[in-house]
């Protein structure tokens, strides 16, 4: 059966405009990012198969060109609006962090820095770098390393901070294996580069670890 002969209040469109997105399942939104099902499938159908398939939304917005372009019903186009679509949502958090303390917005905080790290394969190093009224300047990964470490060095980070002319900063590093409980070489490097920015006047807000969906943070935990 199509969507359009479906009782009107159980249609994803209608059902997001009377009562809003949040309480659709994620195939109804699937659905409505898809707009058309294939032949002899609807779209919730195909949304359906897709998460099935995939696993789970993530999993299918993590997915890359190849993996993605070769479900049916799916190709270089819908890939690219996909793309695009998880773009702007990133971009809508850092306006959002531009417009007020991200130091005093630990969850939008968090937020911002799990949908930015969380799904990269490696681990990244990190600086959101603020004004003076701890708004958002930039996100800036500064460092690349393996899936077990990365190198990461205060002279340089200090001096993208004075480039960006950055009153404080927060660090960030990911771990790709998904646990986020600090390192004892998480904390001797946040040590070193607290130390680093000390000597320039520049203050070291917070230091966080992602890791799956969740951040966890120096500050919250006493370790800075």
């Amino acid at each position: 059966m199509k969507i359009t002969d479906w009782p009107k209040q159980e249609r994803p469109r209608e059902k997001l405009l009377a009562k809003g997105a949040a309480t659709l399942s994620d195939s109804e939104l699937l659905a409505i990012f898809l707009r058309t099902g294939i032949k002899g499938c609807s779209a919730i159908d195909l949304a359906r198969n897709l998460l099935s398939e995939f696993g789970s939304l993530r999993s299918l917005f993590g997915a890359s060109e190849h993996d993605f372009c070769q479900t049916k019903g799916l190709g270089q186009a819908k890939f690219a609006q996909l793309q695009a679509s998880l773009e702007m949502s990133q971009r809508y958090m850092a306006e959002t962090l531009d417009k007020t303390d991200a130091f005093n917005s630990v969850e939008q905080t968090q937020a911002y820095l799990i949908a930015k790290l969380r799904d990269q394969p490696h681990e990244v190093f990190a600086m959101l770098l603020l004004d003076s009224q701890n708004r958002l300047i930039k996100y800036r990964p500064m460092f690349y390393g393996t899936i077990d470490s990365a190198s990461v060095y205060p002279r340089v980070l200090v001096q993208q901070a004075l480039l960006d002319n950055a009153a404080a900063v927060i660090l960030a590093h990911n771990h790709p294996s998904g646990i986020a409980e600090p390192s004892q070489a998480d904390k001797s490097i946040t040590k070193r580069v607290i130390d680093a920015f000390s000597l320039m006047d520049i203050k070291v807000l917070d230091h966080f670890v992602i890791g799956d969906g969740v951040a966890v943070s120096f500050a919250q935990r006493g370790l800075m």
